[in-house]
């Protein structure tokens, strides 16, 4: 059902783009007028609520009108659900009306989404369909929105491991379109037996997301909404409990959470750019001054690191995708691996296989720790590493990432007791002492012999070396851009 919808939608799509709208313009105006659809469901029987969207700006008004007065209302109904709180200004802040064709307008309205009863859709269904149409805007490379799109059996695999429980809160401040807060939703509602109360927490009150990109926080909003997360309501009014915002995650603590999941930019640097009274541009780099910080840098995903230990509670828990040169770089790196090996239990690290994010060039792994109180003595007794990327080639198309492919990962994180561990040829546990004594504490550790370089007969497909090669390519430009920048800016 969620597929044919999705087909159903994105047909539609490609004809709109002939008039130059992008995947991400298209799924952003869908989300806006499922928004108007479902509020419109929503104040008929049975259902009977009162509708959130102010008289005159419902979507009776857009199936009244035809034309250029549909397309003049429909800018100024977005213009004014912008400027309304709660749920309202932040799927509207800043909404344009990229569809320029009255007729195309119209027959988006009338033939697509009126057809469809939103609200009698079960929320999975709504909530897959969604799914499927962040994926396939994940996936236009040009679009660029893969950056916000976590391969969703790793978020599986990821929430798997660290098996939320009813009544923790559960953070992750660089959101996205809410992939891991969606998972860890439904891990809680299906793992547990929930009554009332707990169920209208896990709803509202137990979920939070912050994203800077005020575009994509809608669709996380949107998203979250479709799978019934929000408030009270399936429309929430009001500015409580609402389940994502936007801001910037680094300015500052925002809360104190039981488990953070995330993973943040994947950007080396934060940078502004400043422009001079010659009209000259140049990028100046962001370096993050906090007193709760270790080191400062303006790596951000060093600071996303240690943003994250700062909104950890005590034993709060953290699993965070982060790229391989947090586990080796010096200088702050090295300060900040130091620290956190010592005031959290860093207890496990997941090698990724490359080929598996729309962002290309990316070389991950996945952090888990847990914060702990004060101690003189380091908390972290043992890393346990399990490599996911010796001879294991992936890609987007031909041979994806799946749920199954890492069973075997989950089975030996051990959720149930990760204090009883067994090592294998992929898993092995590394004291703190070894670790402490390696050459700038680096973690980028690697034990299995790539079969490719003892013999050619193991070589994998010409396909997948040459886009590893691309990765390699691609992800060593980015280090000489970053040098080039610093070197730019450090001139006299």
């Amino acid at each position: 059902m969620s597929q044919q919808l999705v087909q159903k939608l994105w047909n539609y799509c490609n004809i709109l783009r002939d008039d130059g709208l992008s995947y991400g313009d298209y799924v952003e105006q869908l989300t806006f007028l499922l928004f108007l659809k479902m509020a419109d469901e929503q104040s008929k029987p049975p259902f009977n609520k009162a509708s959130p969207i102010p008289k005159g700006f419902g979507w009776d008004m857009l199936l009244k009108l035809d034309g250029d007065d549909l397309e003049i209302h429909y800018r100024h109904t977005l213009e004014e659900l912008g400027k309304r709180p709660g749920m309202l200004g932040i799927i509207f802040r800043k909404a344009q009306n990229k569809i320029q064709d009255p007729a195309k307008l119209r027959r988006l309205i009338v033939d697509l989404i009126d057809k469809e009863e939103w609200s009698s859709l079960s929320a999975d269904v709504k909530g897959d369909a969604y799914e499927g149409l962040l994926q396939k805007n994940a996936e236009d490379v040009k679009g660029g929105a893969g950056q916000y799109f976590t391969p969703r059996p790793l978020i599986a695999a990821m929430v798997d491991g660290v098996a939320p429980q009813p009544g923790q809160t559960i953070c992750d401040p660089a959101c996205g379109t809410g992939g891991f807060l969606l998972a860890a939703h439904d891990y809680v509602a299906k793992h547990y037996p929930l009554d009332r109360a707990q169920k209208k927490h896990l709803k509202a009150g137990t979920l939070f997301g912050i994203e800077l990109v005020d575009s994509v926080t809608r669709l996380c909003a949107m998203n979250m909404l479709l799978h019934g997360i929000g408030s009270e309501s399936d429309l929430p009014l009001g500015d409580n409990g609402l389940p994502v915002v936007t801001r910037d995650a680094l300015a500052g603590k925002h809360g104190e959470y039981d488990l953070v999941l995330a993973n943040p930019p994947f950007g080396k640097k934060s940078s502004v750019t400043i422009v001079n009274e010659a009209g000259e541009t140049s990028k100046e780099s962001l370096i993050i001054n906090r007193d709760d910080f270790w080191a400062t840098t303006s790596n951000k995903q060093l600071n996303f690191l240690q943003h994250i230990f700062t909104i950890l509670k005590q034993h709060g828990r953290a699993a965070v995708v982060l790229p391989d040169n947090v586990l080796f770089e010096g200088g702050a790196g090295e300060t900040i691996r130091r620290e956190l090996l010592k005031q959290a239990d860093v207890h496990t690290l997941l090698r990724l296989p490359t080929g598996i994010f729309y962002a290309q060039g990316v070389k991950a792994n996945v952090l888990f720790f847990d914060r702990k109180p004060a101690q003189e003595k380091p908390w972290t007794q043992k890393l346990w590493i399990y490599d996911l990327r010796t001879n294991l080639h992936f890609t987007l198309k031909e041979n994806t990432l799946k749920r199954s492919d890492l069973d075997d990962f989950v089975a030996c994180y051990n959720p149930k007791n990760r204090h009883e561990r067994k090592e294998s040829d992929r898993f092995k546990g590394f004291a703190y002492a070894e670790l402490i004594k390696r050459d700038k504490v680096n973690l980028d550790i690697f034990w299995l012999k790539d079969d490719s370089l003892e013999e050619s007969a193991n070589l994998p497909a010409p396909g997948v070396i040459a886009q590893e090669i691309t990765d390699d390519l691609e992800a060593a430009l980015e280090q000489f851009a970053t040098i080039a920048e610093d070197l730019k800016g450090s001139k006299t």
